[in-house]
């Protein structure tokens, strides 16, 4: 194992930390994915009878599998979620970042 190893702890959203564009939005969209992909394997569901069952196309339910969001809005996410017989709460903190209050 190399000591040239440094651990450095994230913030808690992994797109801010890479430093990508939209952070927060990146990170909602990703945990409505998971969401929606913890609800397929829950319920043991391909992604055939997922689109069987809720009208969205298979290639969709692939997408979201392979974790290409790009083409997913929010609501669009929270409509499969609920087609899918899920209810989606939405609590929201806003509060300075940690640099913003640094300076």
């Amino acid at each position: 194992m190399s000591d040239d190893l440094e651990l450095v702890h994230g913030g808690g959203n992994v797109f801010r930390d890479l430093g990508l564009p939209n952070p927060n939005l990146e990170q909602l969209r990703a945990i409505l994915a998971a969401k929606i992909i913890g609800v397929l394997d829950d319920r043991g569901l391909t992604i055939r009878k997922a689109q069987e069952l809720t009208g969205i196309a298979a290639a969709d339910f692939s997408r979201i599998r392979q974790v290409k969001l790009g083409r997913f809005t929010v609501d669009r996410l929270m409509n499969i979620l609920d087609r899918l017989g899920q209810e989606v709460d939405v609590a929201v903190q806003v509060h300075p970042r940690a640099e913003a209050a640094a300076a």
